[in-house]
């Protein structure tokens, strides 16, 4: 199969991907919400979602795609799972950072992807002017805004604060790697794989940390099946389709409303009103977006191992 030539790492999306994102976003934004109405562990509800996922992806695509599946090359499914070992590495940093820092401090920092996304952009050969650097910092700074973040320098709040912002790069590289694997395979063969990895490795480090993984309520297993059909199905799955056509910097850009979204989606379900300065933040967030995607693209084709 034929490579295709990688999205520019600032062009503008193309006008299907956009829609797809907003879809993606709303989506993803149920997700704290319902996390923090569940009443289960936080890496074992991590578990459930991509193990669920995977449960209804493998027979899909030992149908539909069983060739493309017995049939990608080493490169593909190396990336493919290593992929899935990122974004079980942002689950297993960033939630438990919940617990040693305050949510908005959590929050803010794991929103810090779109910065760790250039900076691998760039180290794999595309050039970042300086107004898209600029852009990608209101918007980052925009998010803090929505959160509210607050400063706590304990050394368990730190300690918490660093396990965000590594969750944040994590959740980056397995952003770049999905673009990288998404260029040649199909998005069905890639979640599969993926979720599949996200799942052996989740339930490894929930076995270490003696998580349980049954006795929950009906009404928890109610919310761990909606958190997989919408939040992994439609978000994730959504943004993992767009990598094929729009870069994974601009993905990750656009993650930064999942911030918007949850903060409302917390005022109306939980009661958790958002911050003064939500408003301004989501206005910062708008704006640092679109400085980034109409910043001229001058990156050069980026460079890739070889076998």
């Amino acid at each position: 199969m034929a490579e295709e030539e990688a999205p520019g790492v600032l062009t503008a999306p193309p006008p299907g991907d956009v829609a797809l994102m907003v879809l993606a976003i709303a989506a993803v934004s149920t997700s704290g919400p319902i996390i923090a109405a569940t009443a289960a562990p936080a890496l074992a509800i991590a578990f459930w979602r991509n193990a669920m996922a995977s449960g209804l992806l493998v027979p899909w695509t030992l149908a539909r795609h069983r060739d493309e599946l017995t049939g990608l090359r080493p490169r593909e499914r190396r990336l493919a799972v290593f992929a899935g070992v990122l974004l079980a590495g942002h689950f297993a940093t960033w939630v438990p950072s919940l617990s040693y820092t305050s949510v908005s401090s959590a929050t803010a920092l794991v929103s810090t992807q779109p910065i760790w996304a250039a900076l691998l952009a760039r180290r794999t050969g595309h050039v970042i002017p300086r107004r898209a650097w600029l852009g990608i910092a209101v918007a980052v700074a925009g998010a803090a805004l929505v959160t509210g973040v607050d400063v706590n320098v304990s050394p368990r709040a730190l300690a918490g604060d660093l396990l965000a912002l590594v969750g944040g790069f994590f959740g980056a590289a397995y952003m770049v790697a999905g673009g990288e694997v998404r260029r040649n395979v199909s998005t069905s063969t890639y979640t599969t794989v993926c979720y599949l990895t996200t799942s052996i490795v989740l339930l490894l480090v929930c076995f270490i940390g003696r998580q349980p993984l049954v006795g929950y309520s009906g009404n928890a297993w109610i919310k761990l099946v909606a958190l997989t059909l919408g939040a992994q199905f439609l978000g994730h799955s959504l943004f993992n389709r767009v990598l094929r056509t729009t870069s994974a910097t601009v993905v990750s850009l656009s993650m930064l409303f999942e911030v918007v979204g949850a903060s409302l989606l917390a005022a109306f379900w939980l009661h958790q009103h958002p911050h003064a300065a939500a408003i301004p933040g989501l206005l910062l967030i708008i704006a640092g977006a679109g400085a980034v995607i109409s910043t001229r693209d001058r990156a050069v084709a980026p460079a890739l191992p070889v076998e």
